[in-house]
């Protein structure tokens, strides 16, 4: 590789590094974005021509103006979606790239239980709305427990539960095509499961709503 490419890389590397996550949290997301985007199309532009520092910039530039869009439209959901679903126990979290959406099982289900809650299913429309709004992006649903009981019972009723927000999504009008559900049972926990506080944060929803372009 040229000098010039290798100052590309590295500039580009240098921009991705810079993204931690405690910048991510306290930067504007499509500023982040921008600046992935950026980096990562500096990376591709100088790696197709090695020999040519223009289509390193040229990278970049396109990078950054994917990327911005991308931050932009997930920093407008993120702001329409705590608009539309005011429930302290739900967690709207945008890390850059992706919308997490996060509800506690116990709000959602009764204990051994796969049937939604029916006034809990008016947040999950809410959110149905909101992806409508946002059509261009993909979502996963993954259900959690604690690691009370067998492997394979957790494994079993998360995946039902996943399921069950899924098709209330889906009758509400998202697009079957779009949407992922599956469970993960014990395997993923988010805090210890020793203590009963840390149990209930275990047993959880994801929804992870992810740009198409991203």
């Amino acid at each position: 590789m040229t000098n010039k490419s290798i100052a590309v890389l590295a500039a580009a590397t240098l921009a991705v590094s810079a993204c931690t996550t405690d910048s991510i949290s306290t930067a504007n997301k499509s500023q982040t974005g921008a600046m992935i985007g950026g980096a990562l199309g500096g990376i591709i532009g100088a790696s197709s021509d090695d020999d040519k520092l223009l289509k390193g910039i040229v990278g970049a530039g396109i990078g950054a103006a994917a990327g911005g869009v991308i931050g932009h439209q997930l920093d407008k959901q993120a702001e329409d979606l705590r608009r539309d679903i005011p429930n302290e126990n739900i967690d709207i979290v945008n890390t850059g790239d992706e919308l997490r959406v996060t509800m506690p099982q116990d709000l959602l289900f009764a204990v051994d239980s796969s049937d939604l809650r029916y006034d809990l299913q008016n947040d999950l429309r809410a959110l149905a709305g909101n992806l409508q709004d946002y059509p261009d992006t993909t979502v996963n649903i993954v259900g959690h427990t604690d690691d009370t009981g067998s492997d394979s019972y957790n494994y079993e009723l998360s995946e039902r539960r996943a399921q069950a927000v899924a098709f209330t999504l889906e009758d509400a009008g998202v697009r079957p095509s779009r949407i992922r559900s599956y469970g993960q049972g014990e395997t993923r926990p988010v805090a210890s499961n020793v203590t009963e506080e840390g149990r209930a944060q275990n047993r959880r929803v994801d929804i992870v709503i992810r740009p198409n372009a991203a």
